[in-house]
């Protein structure tokens, strides 16, 4: 076991490291979602998820929007808990049965204007789980969608540049 630790700590680490993130681009990204949100709503933007029956591979993503590094929260973004407060509605997945009459619950109780964003190639179209018989297809299945965000997942970049597409265009 020594042996090992020892020879561990003399080769040092294997891995190349990561590349340098371009803060500046992030900032700039955020500060017109925001700005976008202020103009067109007069109000910071309000964000609330449901996750319709996914993997789980995106809602990592869209949890790192709220991390330390992003911290969209500074940009007048926020995640919140009940759908009376949320202004966007983003749903990943493949809309399963069981979920089905909970995202439209969801849906009906938000105020308008409201938006719904489908995010991921399960929330697009069902993905991989398409045809399955527990699962009702992609969101615009089951709502109307204002903008898809395909990936698998989509990575945190794209998602903010998304949400700033959707105030740019949405009606």
């Amino acid at each position: 076991m020594r042996k090992t630790m020892l020879e561990s700590v003399l080769r040092g680490t294997l891995t190349e490291p990561p590349p340098q993130p371009d803060q500046t681009g992030l900032d700039e990204l955020a500060a017109s979602v925001n700005r976008a949100a202020r103009g067109r709503l007069g109000h910071s933007l309000s964000i609330r998820h449901v996750d319709a029956g996914s993997c789980n591979g995106c809602e990592l993503e869209i949890h790192a929007l709220a991390n330390a590094f992003y911290d969209l929260e500074r940009f007048g973004l926020r995640f919140v808990a009940s759908p009376r407060h949320a202004d966007v509605l983003t749903v990943t997945g493949p809309v399963t049965a069981n979920m089905r009459d909970a995202l439209l619950r969801t849906y009906d109780a938000m105020p308008d204007p409201k938006w719904v964003v489908a995010i991921g190639a399960c929330g697009a179209d069902g993905g991989i789980f398409a045809g399955s018989p527990a699962v009702v297809g992609g969101v615009k299945d089951v709502l109307p969608v204002d903008l898809t965000i395909r990936g698998c997942p989509p990575s945190p970049r794209q998602l903010l540049a998304g949400l700033l597409a959707l105030l740019e265009t949405a009606a």
